[in-house]
């Protein structure tokens, strides 16, 4: 895939970003946000008079956008841990436990403000939104990301995606590790991406059709797995009948499971995959307001997914406590909790998701320093 290039001023380029992706993700955030609260809350019940169509679409089928986060997800994490697709990695848990002090630091922050936000709105409001006040036992298996796997109930809406993309991300790099001695002196170029088609296969053809594997990578890896492969396959170094052959290793078990059970998530992973394999690499500049809007949307996602929920919790019972019950108001209420889970992001990302990350990359300076991540074979030609 070619890159756009673009410059300005003194002929100096201009910087420039997956522009697809952050499009992608910023559009997903808001999804997730207007989800959250269209399901959540007593203003969404009051403003479902004036558009009711709209509110239960929101609070149904809306949330399958987070299947567009999981999907990129794998997407970036091929392209760091393994660009070419190549198995090995030298030292696995050092990139585990950097994916774990970028994702888990701002998500315990965000956690113990939902956890003052619940106490706040409980004067305010009874609900059933209203998380029970946490204990320190969960607030520990949230910190440690584990909180679904040992039953403790979420303090925060979307908490169960930051403990999944953690699994996900340690997932794929333990399989790289792993395949990397099965290899031996012989690189396999295939092997990855046979073992990735395979971890799609089980995933989407049995894990993902139970439930109670919805606390573990493997009821995600279908659609983590798509975004792995599409990275593979879009290698523009690659001859375009065997990135044909990647792309259908990725879908046809996609539209085996569809067959089987359909999934509306699913089908949207899939077509997911698909776009980014197409327009995935393209790079755009930060010019013009409509793309720096999308950037800068994109560069908060994760933190408008964090702190959303708290926020919308609070304007939920300040506007069932002191504003009227009327349908207007309260749909007015939904857009002013819109509007602030924004504003709450772009500054939760300032102060709080930056800060933290500089400071944990400081607490494994000297490990980052020894030598580079990935421990990619070398001397595999891509057919």
């Amino acid at each position: 895939m070619k890159e756009v290039a673009v410059t300005h001023g003194m002929g100096k380029p201009a910087p420039s970003q997956f522009g697809l992706i952050n499009l992608l993700k910023a559009g997903a955030a808001q999804l997730i946000v207007l989800h959250h609260l269209a399901f959540y809350g007593p203003m969404a019940d009051h403003a479902r008079t004036l558009f009711p169509a709209l509110i239960d679409w929101l609070s149904g089928s809306a949330r399958i956008a987070v299947q567009v986060f999981l999907v990129i997800g794998g997407f970036l994490a091929a392209k760091s841990l393994a660009p070419s697709g190549h198995a090995g990695y030298a030292d696995p848990l050092r990139a585990i436990w950097r994916r774990y002090a970028k994702l888990a630091p701002p998500f315990l922050a965000a956690t113990i403000i939902a956890v003052l936000a619940s106490a706040l709105a409980a004067r305010w409001m009874i609900h059933d939104s209203i998380s029970a006040p946490a204990t320190w036992s969960q607030l520990a298996a949230h910190a440690l990301l584990l909180h679904g796997v040992l039953g403790y109930p979420s303090v925060s809406a979307g908490a169960w995606y930051v403990a999944i993309d953690f699994q996900l991300y340690a997932l794929l790099v333990l399989a790289l590790w792993m395949a990397g001695i099965g290899e031996g002196k012989r690189p396999l170029s295939w092997l990855m991406p046979v073992m990735t088609a395979f971890g799609i296969t089980m995933s989407l053809l049995y894990f993902n059709l139970d439930a109670d594997w919805d606390n573990w990578a493997p009821y995600f890896f279908g659609s983590y797995g798509l975004g792995v492969m599409a990275w593979w396959a879009s290698d523009p170094r690659r001859k375009p009948g065997f990135a044909v052959i990647l792309l259908l290793m990725a879908l046809l078990p996609a539209v085996i499971g569809l067959l089987l059970e359909f999934r509306s998530r699913i089908a949207l992973a899939a077509m997911t995959a698909c776009v980014l394999f197409l327009f995935g690499r393209i790079k755009t500049a930060s010019e013009g307001r409509a793309w720096r809007a999308i950037h800068g949307m994109g560069k908060i996602s994760y933190a408008v997914f964090l702190i959303h929920f708290p926020v919308c919790l609070l304007v939920n019972a300040a506007f069932s406590r002191y504003v009227s019950a009327e349908p207007q108001w309260q749909a007015l209420g939904m857009l002013a909790a819109w509007g602030g889970s924004l504003m709450a992001g772009a500054l939760f990302h300032h102060w709080v998701e930056q800060p933290l990350g500089r400071a944990m990359q400081a607490l494994s300076g000297q490990l980052a320093a020894s030598k580079p991540l990935p421990a990619r074979l070398s001397g595999v030609s891509l057919r």
